[in-house]
């Protein structure tokens, strides 16, 4: 695995990475249009289902070996809550609240925040200055976003956007027990195992709280729905670790950056959504704190200054 730790891209690698954001970007856009006759839990539900058969066909045309470690599958079902069962349902509740692009804004703090929890957890990622001002900074933008109104006139929109840090942090959390539990298994295996984690988990939930899944939808949450599973779950699985490989998981963290333009575009253009000044206020000031944790792009700039000196 390629650890690049500078900004330099080939056109490929920009490619697949622009390709990674749209379609990740389109989870936004896909749940909003899903959200519209399906509840929060089911929708999880479908997108892990639906993904399992998809990535199993992957990992058994290339020939990856299926643990029987009863652990690793224990360490499967706590990554299928904490990365896909948990803030997929906190994404997809905070979105019957707020617009799918001030949901895909708020969910770019990931990168800070997973930095700040992975700081203080992993021993061989130590906590540093950066990581603490870009994630102060991450903080700040939300606050921004969130507005001085939040304080004296809590309301549903708020936690919505609450909910959307959760799962922020629950992202974080999960790349820190990935990589403690999980990281002598293949990849793909782990996106596969974590999907089948998450569906055992999602069914009974869905059953308990939201009753059998109505099957009377349109043609338009069902397709929603479907590309929500193959497109923005399965297949970005697939690109994200393509990525990995070839560019190396520094630049893969630039994918952060690139989601809110792709989301907040489907939403502007089919969905009617339109987001204010400060959304985009916020949006910059997180920019600016995933610049400080990640780090490159002012050292690349103190670079060029030293060399025109």
């Amino acid at each position: 695995m390629t650890e690049s730790r500078t900004l330099n891209l080939d056109s490929k690698s920009i490619l697949m990475l622009l390709l990674l954001a749209a379609v990740w970007g389109g989870s936004f856009f896909f749940a909003e249009v899903a959200l519209k006759e399906v509840p929060p839990l089911t929708v999880t539900m479908y997108r892990v289902v639906w993904a399992v058969p998809f990535l199993a066909l992957i990992v058994f045309f290339k020939g990856i070996l299926i643990p029987r470690s009863l652990k690793v599958w224990w360490s499967y079902l706590v990554m299928g809550a904490l990365n896909n069962a948990i803030p997929f349902s906190l994404i997809f509740w905070g979105q019957t609240q707020i617009e799918s692009g001030l949901a895909s804004i708020l969910n770019g703090t990931t990168a800070m925040f997973a930095a700040v929890i992975s700081g203080l957890l992993l021993p061989d990622e130590p906590l540093t200055l950066k990581k603490i001002l870009g994630a102060s900074l991450g903080i700040v933008g939300v606050a921004f976003i969130m507005g001085p109104s939040a304080l004296a006139n809590f309301n549903l929109s708020n936690l919505a956007q609450l909910a959307i840090l959760g799962a922020t942090l629950s992202y974080a959390f999960a790349g820190v027990w990935g990589k403690t539990a999980l990281s002598a298994q293949p990849p793909l295996m782990n996106a596969l195992g974590m999907l089948i984690g998450s569906t055992v988990l999602m069914i009974p939930i869905v059953l308990a709280f939201d009753g059998s899944p109505n099957l009377a939808l349109s043609v338009e949450v069902w397709s929603a729905l479907i590309g929500l599973a193959f497109l923005s779950t399965a297949l970005a699985y697939i690109l994200y670790f393509a990525v990995m490989v070839r560019a190396g998981t520094a630049n893969l963290l630039l994918v952060t950056l690139l989601i809110p333009p792709f989301a907040v575009g489907l939403g502007a253009l089919f969905l009617g959504e339109k987001l204010g000044i400060q959304a985009w206020i916020g949006f910059g000031i997180i920019a600016v704190g995933f610049a400080v944790t990640d780090g490159r792009l002012f050292s690349y700039l103190s670079q060029k200054a030293s060399t025109k000196s």
